[in-house]
């Protein structure tokens, strides 16, 4: 129905004659002649249509935005004085002879110019969002970086195969979404948060190397950088230690960004371990390009009667930090006020801080409500310290550790921003040496920080139950710009190991069989040793396009109550459809 798209209509055609299919972008009628802004995916090029070609000027009369049209005429520079640069045509025009409406279109919930629409509308008619040369530009942009992750795994030797989506429930940190079975009454499918266990069958079984572009599915809150449903691109390898691993995937990362956005990112990329990048950073995927780090002070105010300094300095789980932030001095008592209210959401009972006004002036050069509560020589220490100037304010948190790490973290980003202070470019980081446990005081008993099948640094499965809480994982992150894209691990490989690791977790013998039985029987068959990784391509495609939120670069999104408004789904099903799956709905009054 066309010889060209209409993005691809240039100078090199002026004189051909062309056949365009699109929506009008715009139409506008200039005495007596019209002039349609033709749109298809790959961009928009100018359609003329004068009196001279009565039946196209009498359709071209009906047409309105939206419409979709097909024309045939000739390309043409356009005259002096309306080249429009911005435009990849905007050197040509085409020339109408022929103009046929394929189909018309009611005016549409919104302009597709309008930058104001709702989120709520752009979702509930997605498909006309999607028509908008943004959204197409991110599409595009989400195929080139699939297709070149692809063609790197291909030409590395991994097999691109599919695992199921109909698996059983295991233990991944989330909820499961489950499907009831129709010809195992009772019984339930659930669907996958990832392919954890199957990528590792497919080791034992000799695929060596393995890869999938898979749908993985999580009943979770929600927020901008998470969906119910999402996309990663899976990855596993037999006989491959963490050094290979990240080192291949680094590789495949620099050469996607390289092919796709024309950026070079630094080789190697740094390594921190996530002691440091908690103490420095408060975060254990910390974005680089903000300078601003948090700095213990703990062992300063053990000696101070300011008890909300003193109490946590003193707890061994507690924690008191300082941010300090350059010319931060300038902000006014209600934006601090705001940051007060901002870190309460990570749990901080208040904000306090130290004005810097003057340096030179000691206890008097300093502003602040706590200043009359600390010593000199605290005061001396937290400027020396900290590397305080005047017109610097410096914030601190006490409570527990983990409560100051996210208050201060999420502090130290958003000051960052507020401020202007990120640096431009991309700043990826590997974070290694996770613990392999954390003790939760609510259950009392030991957590798996990333997943019950990453390898810990103690090989003797006897050590390993004497010192839970000292044994690192080998597992690693990739971070980028303040965003984890990607992590992995070496994966258990022993028996007794795996068994040591369940128990540790208060996962008993019966539970373990039930739940991992087929794994515990397939590492007694001569699992190889193996390891691999997993990246959320949502979260990566929405950092190289730019976007604030994965639902920018998703087709078709959910909401942030895991709602799609476009189908309106989830919806009720008819009751025989219950019965037919032994289901029924529990009345709530």
């Amino acid at each position: 129905m066309r010889s060209h798209y209409c993005g691809h209509v240039t100078e090199a055609l002026v004189d051909e004659h062309v056949t365009l299919c699109g929506w009008v972008h715009r139409r506008r009628d200039h005495g007596g002649v019209i002039f349609i802004d033709l749109r298809d995916r790959e961009g928009i090029v100018q359609v003329v249509v004068d009196p001279d070609t009565e039946a196209a000027f009498a359709a071209a009369e009906r047409v309105r935005n939206e419409f979709v049209l097909q024309i045939h005429g000739r390309v043409r520079h356009r005259p002096d004085g309306t080249v429009n640069p911005e435009m990849a045509t905007g050197q040509i025009e085409v020339l109408t002879r022929e103009l046929e409406i394929l189909n018309e279109s009611d005016t549409p919930a919104f302009q597709l110019d309008d930058a104001n629409v709702s989120e709520e509308i752009r979702l509930r008619y997605r498909y006309i969002d999607l028509r908008r040369p943004e959204m197409q530009a991110r599409m595009r942009l989400r195929t080139r970086v699939i297709s070149h992750f692809r063609r790197f795994l291909d030409d590395n030797g991994f097999l691109d195969i599919e695992t199921p989506m109909l698996t059983r429930a295991t233990p991944e940190g989330a909820r499961d979404y489950l499907v009831p079975s129709r010809t195992h009454p009772g019984s339930f499918f659930a669907l996958p948060q990832s392919p954890q266990l199957f990528k590792q069958l497919l080791m034992m079984s000799g695929m060596d190397r393995y890869y999938q572009v898979v749908r993985c599915f999580r009943d979770e809150d929600l927020r901008a950088d998470r969906q119910p449903e999402f996309t990663q691109l899976d990855i596993e390898t037999s006989f491959m230690g963490e050094a290979d691993i990240t080192g291949l995937t680094e590789d495949m990362v620099r050469t996607v960004f390289r092919q796709v956005l024309d950026v070079e990112l630094p080789e190697p990329f740094p390594r921190m371990g996530y002691a440091e990048a908690m103490s420095r950073y408060g975060s254990d995927k910390p974005d680089l390009r903000i300078p601003l780090e948090l700095v213990d002070v703990s062992d300063l105010m053990q000696a101070v009667e300011f008890k909300v300094f003193a109490a946590p300095a003193h707890d061994p789980k507690g924690r008191v930090a300082a941010l300090r932030v350059p010319s931060g001095g300038r902000l006014t008592r209600k934006e601090i006020d705001g940051y007060t209210e901002y870190v309460g959401r990570y749990g901080a009972r208040g904000l306090a801080y130290i004005k810097v006004n003057d340096i030179d002036a000691g206890r008097e050069g300093l502003q602040s409500p706590i200043v009359k509560f600390l010593p000199d020589e605290a005061l001396a220490a937290i400027v020396q310290r900290t590397g305080a100037e005047n017109n610097d304010v410096i914030f601190f948190g006490a409570d527990k550790a983990s409560v100051v790490n996210e208050s201060l973290g999420a502090l130290r980003v958003r000051v960052g921003h507020d401020m202007n202070m990120v640096a431009a470019g991309w700043a990826p980081l590997w974070v290694v040496d996770f613990p392999m446990f954390e003790w939760d005081d609510k259950a009392a008993r030991w957590t798996a920080l990333h997943h019950p099948f990453t390898a810990p640094s103690i090989d003797d499965p006897d050590e390993l139950r004497k010192a839970p809480g000292e044994a690192l994982s080998r597992a690693y992150d990739m971070v980028l710009n303040g965003t984890e894209i990607g992590g992995g691990s070496v994966r258990i490989h022993h028996t007794a190991t795996q068994q040591a690791v369940f128990e540790l977790l208060g996962i008993g013998d019966q539970e373990a069989q039930e739940k991992f039985g087929f794994l515990l029987q397939a590492l007694t068959f001569g699992c190889p040793p193996h390891g691999g990784i997993a990246f959320g391509l949502d979260r990566l495609i929405m950092l190289m396009a730019g976007a604030s939120s994965i639902r920018d670069v998703m087709a078709f999104p959910k909401t942030q109550t895991a709602q799609c408004l476009l189908t309106e789904a989830p919806a009720p099903v008819h009751d025989q459809q219950l019965r037919e799956l032994n289901l029924r709905l529990r009345r709530t009054p």
